[in-house]
């Protein structure tokens, strides 16, 4: 199976610095956001958004990691810091790749079971392919793909990468 790039590190940090300063124009009135990673590579694009925020404006940042069971969304969902951490407050979702919208729209369902103040969702790449009615309020790129391609994001520190195959 043939792979294509299609992103490459340096636009991988491209998008996520262009994100960043959507999520900060969004949050322009906040003082603290909490930034929620779907577990594996949503946690680790909201690690990289949060050390893009943390040096382009003076907010305060709460990481999150949330675990979703993607084959098995109806399982618990469970979350690196309890509910009274994000309850009122500013949360933006993030995932690697918007696919189905599956795991995007049980993450928002968990965090709407509190009380929030404000809500958005990040995604890397987002496939336009949704079974679900969710979508990514800040997105690096939009690709229409076939539903037999995969798309996968490769996060390994300074060789960061996205691809089709």
């Amino acid at each position: 199976m043939t792979q294509n790039t299609i992103l490459n590190h340096q636009e991988i940090e491209h998008k996520i610095r262009r994100m960043a300063y959507q999520i900060l124009e969004t949050f322009s009135d906040e003082n603290e956001i909490v930034l929620a990673g779907i577990a594996h590579n949503g946690f680790i694009l909201a690690q990289k958004l949060a050390d893009q925020l943390k040096k382009i404006a003076d907010i305060r940042i709460t990481l999150c990691e949330v675990k979703i069971d993607k084959q098995n969304p109806f399982n618990p969902i469970t979350t690196s810091i309890p509910a009274q951490e994000y309850s009122g407050k500013c949360i933006v979702l993030a995932d690697d790749v918007l696919n189905s919208g599956s795991t995007l729209i049980y993450g928002v369902k968990h965090f709407l079971e509190v009380p929030v103040k404000k809500f958005k969702t990040v995604v890397l790449i987002d496939r336009n392919h949704k079974r679900f009615p969710v979508k990514a309020d800040f997105k690096g790129i939009s690709l229409s793909t076939s539903l037999k391609e995969h798309v996968q994001v490769v996060f390994e520190g300074a060789n960061d990468y996205a691809y089709l195959t």
